[in-house]
């Protein structure tokens, strides 16, 4: 992969990022429940933050990248996207970000599995341990509010 692509790249990400912000912003705006916009307000923060990361990425301002590897339970593979409404439950807008999360994760792979320069597929797949560990952290969450009966 030339600098070229992979800065293209990144510019795509980049712009993932920001649909993703605008995604959590809007359903903040549109949600009921104030448990869900805070939810959603604290996302699209760490969205603002992803897309900072990334464009010091293509500014050259960060020449490495080392994100601690988490474990995946795969909680999100296993559940339903839900419908996005006003009034969804607490439980359901959490599986909806950690299906965001595991596309990003995904996408980060696959742009490591086409890198054939190692220092490009390195930042891809520490890239997707980003995603990975926002994943895990949702999937915290809907284990903490999805299964209350086990408290």
């Amino acid at each position: 992969m030339k600098t070229s692509e992979f800065k293209a790249i990144l510019a795509i990400a980049v712009g993932n990022e920001i649909e993703a912000y605008q995604f959590y912003k809007d359903t903040a705006s549109k949600a009921k429940n104030s448990s869900l916009k805070s939810l959603f307000n604290e996302l699209a923060a760490e969205e603002a933050n992803h897309k900072t990361f990334l464009e010091g990425i293509l500014k050259n301002e960060l020449k490495t990248l080392k994100f601690k590897e988490t474990e995946d339970y795969k909680i999100s593979e296993s559940v339903p996207l839900p419908k996005l409404t006003t009034d969804m439950k607490y439980s359901d807008a959490i599986v909806l970000a950690m299906k965001k999360e595991q596309e990003a994760m995904e996408m980060y792979k696959k742009f490591a599995d086409f890198s054939a320069n190692d220092e490009q597929k390195k930042t891809f797949l520490e890239l997707s341990k980003m995603e990975k560990g926002h994943k895990a952290k949702l999937e915290n969450m809907y284990n903490d509010t999805a299964f209350v009966e086990v408290w």
